[in-house]
């Protein structure tokens, strides 16, 4: 209960108990980071490993985010595509930026670290 703090009580139980919250978090996530100028989209996060370059739809969000929880909080793990000719840690920092305040102000989670992996650099309107 205590991991969401902004949410109704009922709420609350449904998604705590429901096997969906680790989806939510993630597409919160890769909602928040897709929003960000400079973000072609999401990765899988086994994607170099796999040699799996393709990105992710909405609905597989959570291919490309690793929630995981910590004494003070939540550790958010994001597995991203960038556009040739970004400025990489200006688009990661706002990355971290927009993931904080979406989690804390649309499911009350502080997530305490994000972590932004770049698993592919592209250049806009290539395949």
């Amino acid at each position: 209960m205590a991991r969401y703090r902004n949410l109704e009580p009922q709420a609350v139980n449904e998604l705590e108990t429901s096997e969906d919250a680790e989806t939510v978090e993630a597409t919160v996530v890769g909602g928040s980071a897709t929003e960000i100028f400079g973000v072609v989209g999401m990765a899988s996060k086994s994607a170099l490993k796999d040699n799996f370059q393709a990105l992710l739809r909405k609905e597989n969000y959570a291919k490309g985010v690793v929630v995981k929880s910590t004494e003070s909080g939540i550790s958010v793990d994001v597995y991203t595509v960038m556009s040739y000719g970004v400025k990489i840690s200006e688009v990661s920092k706002n990355i971290q930026e927009r993931v904080k305040f979406n989690l804390e102000n649309q499911l009350g989670l502080s997530a305490d670290m994000v972590n932004v992996y770049v698993q592919n650099i592209k250049v806009v309107g290539e395949d």
